[in-house]
């Protein structure tokens, strides 16, 4: 029984992380239209922060499932990221394609790194 609960969690909150990707993007994208992808950039910094939070408090293996892999797994987005950048480089834009490449795993490592400060504090 557990297991059926856990895979039906696994599909709630892997559309809930689907769905905030797509407002958050949008809402971000809306403000900032200058051909920078900033809506993944924040998607995808803010699910580093999140996913760094969540290993920093030790979740047990199902909570981290439904958190983790389920819920920011869905919320951000490689690939997005990377079509963003093919993008860019196609129309010759090479400096912010490559700058979009080190922001993201930057500032990512970053933000995963005080994710998991913030919830080894708690």
């Amino acid at each position: 029984m557990t297991t059926v609960l856990v895979w039906t969690g696994v599909v709630l909150l892997g559309g809930l992380g689907a769905v905030s990707r797509f407002l958050v993007d949008r809402a971000v994208s809306a403000r900032h239209t200058r051909g920078f992808p900033f809506g993944t950039l924040v998607v995808n910094l803010s699910g580093a922060l999140l996913l760094g939070f969540f290993g920093g408090l030790a979740l047990s293996p199902h909570v981290a499932l439904l958190a983790g892999t389920a819920y920011v797994g869905a919320y951000t987005t490689f690939s997005t990221w990377m079509l963003e950048t093919q993008r860019l480089s196609e129309e010759r834009r090479l400096w912010p394609a490559a700058a979009n490449i080190v922001v993201s795993v930057v500032l990512g490592l970053m933000m995963a790194g005080l994710g998991m400060w913030l919830g080894a504090r708690l």
